[in-house]
């Protein structure tokens, strides 16, 4: 971490990080899903809501490629 930031008074390094996260959330609204990206989740979301399924947690999966590895 850059020893600046770590200087900073704790609520300034917070206001940074909310003000990162701010600008971070005003980035992704301009982003713009191509229809085939658009196609790809509405495919997904189609076939949870079908089956129900979420899926594995990150952990089961890692543990899984671990295994076959």
């Amino acid at each position: 971490m850059n020893q600046g930031i770590r200087d900073l008074p704790i609520d300034e390094r917070i206001q940074l990080v909310e003000d990162v996260w701010d600008s971070i959330a005003e980035d992704q609204q301009k982003l713009q899903l191509t229809q085939t990206q658009r196609e790809e989740l509405d495919r997904r979301l189609s076939a949870y809501e079908q089956d129900g399924q979420a899926g594995n947690d990150a952990g089961t999966v890692l543990e899984g490629i671990r295994r076959r590895l």
